[in-house]
């Protein structure tokens, strides 16, 4: 397929001008090399991949050969396979003051963000690259950042379809992978058996050291099971056939691997009886589907889980829109021990912004009325509303609109 501009582009150029190098991390085949081989079309960059055993080996050995054998500026691919080579990118950055002589991709790894930041620190930019959002697919990249005004999401509106439920769950069913966009149902699912078995597991082995292989396929079906939950280790564990303390560390390990991630509860000193426990969601709509065996997208749409998928895809667009966003946010939900709960608040500014989620074309609109518990908290109430199915948006009130998801 043709290559579709990523989002992430805008902040990478600026980190380009910033930094001497710049990480670029992620989930294995999100797309973070194909960026970065677009943005060096126009230039004479070196580009690296450490999956080439030779290459790889002579890292390894010889990192100044390396080096005087492939000259910056440079594109190392999946720098986490010779970690050693940020020692020779530390000195080689204090040698020179200019920018962006190293771009670097990595499958995020603590270990690898551990060393490179304590190794460049100062010299490294690093940035998080997801799949393929909804707008990313329909080629709209928007700089300007989203405040769920109605002038705001009418603009958004202009530039992409009407919300359609049949569109909506293609993307959830595909999910955000560049591979499966044009492939058939058959291919989508041989793609995804073979993202679990060669990149999952064989990452799992070899750099996190699982050996119960069978026990750990259990485990990732049993969170795709419970997404949009709060996370249970006891049932996780139990239904992997593994202790408590076995399924907190492999839960760990699939967010180090940005297969899962953990939307936090809302946290406030004003506030004491709030859950402490985070919700559980898929990075990828697409492998969390798979997972839990919706063979199609119509079977996904009118399947018991759809609900939970769909909530899923929300908050993750969410998560992409303000990863790649000039204004960085702070996302988590609400919900007290009278399990009065909201969905999302976006945390922005001294401002927090609420979100319901809900899988319909014609929501309640009393349930903006949950927003009321902002008033406990010491920030101000911005704009909010309802994340749905409705084609266009529309206003609730004053400050809430119906908001279609296709437009976050």
């Amino acid at each position: 397929m043709d290559y579709l501009h990523r989002e992430l582009e805008r902040k990478f150029k600026e980190a380009d001008i910033f930094f001497k190098a710049i990480l670029v991390t992620g989930a294995r085949q999100v797309g973070k090399s194909t960026m970065l081989k677009e943005l060096a079309k126009s230039q004479k960059r070196t580009i690296v991949t450490m999956d080439d055993d030779l290459c790889r080996t002579l890292a390894k050995e010889d990192p100044r050969l390396f080096f005087q054998t492939y000259k910056p500026p440079i594109l190392i691919d999946e720098i986490q396979k010779a970690p050693n080579l940020l020692e020779y990118i530390k000195i080689m950055c204090d040698e020179s003051e200019e920018r962006g002589r190293f771009w670097l991709t990595g499958s995020q790894r603590r270990k690898l963000m551990e060393k490179s930041q304590e190794t460049l620190a100062g010299r490294l930019g690093i940035l998080k690259l997801y799949g393929l959002s909804y707008r990313e697919k329909h080629g709209y990249i928007d700089p300007e950042p989203l405040d769920f005004s109605m002038e705001c999401l009418t603009k958004r509106a202009k530039f992409l379809p009407d919300n359609d439920i049949i569109d909506v769950f293609e993307h959830i069913w595909k999910g955000g992978y560049a591979d499966v966009q044009n492939a058939t149902g058959e291919m989508t699912q041989a793609f995804y058996q073979s993202y679990i078995d060669n990149y999952l597991i064989a990452d799992a082995v070899n750099d996190e050291g699982i050996s119960d292989i069978d026990g750990f396929k259990r485990f990732i079906r049993a969170c795709a099971a419970v997404v949009g939950n709060l996370v249970n280790y006891r049932t996780l564990g139990e239904a992997a056939g593994i202790s408590n303390v076995t399924a907190k560390k492999w839960l760990d390990i699939l967010c180090d691997m940005d297969v899962l991630y953990l939307l936090e509860p809302y946290s406030n000193n004003e506030l004491q009886r709030l859950v402490k426990t985070p919700k559980l969601y898929f990075c990828d709509t697409g492998l969390c589907a798979y997972l839990t065996r919706w063979l199609t997208p119509d079977s996904l749409r009118e399947g018991a889980a759809s609900g939970q998928l769909y909530e899923n895809y929300v908050v993750m667009e969410l998560v992409k829109n303000y990863s790649y966003s000039k204004n960085t946010a702070l996302l988590s939900f609400y919900r007290d021990e009278k399990s009065k709960e909201v969905d999302v608040f976006v945390e922005e500014n001294g401002y927090i912004h609420p979100l319901e989620i809900k899988k319909s074309a014609n929501p309640d609109k009393r349930e903006v009325r949950k927003f009321d518990v902002i008033e406990k908290t010491t920030l101000m109430k911005g704009n909010g509303g309802i994340v749905c199915m409705m084609p266009r948006p529309f206003p609730i009130d004053e400050s809430n609109t119906f908001i279609p998801s296709n437009l976050i």
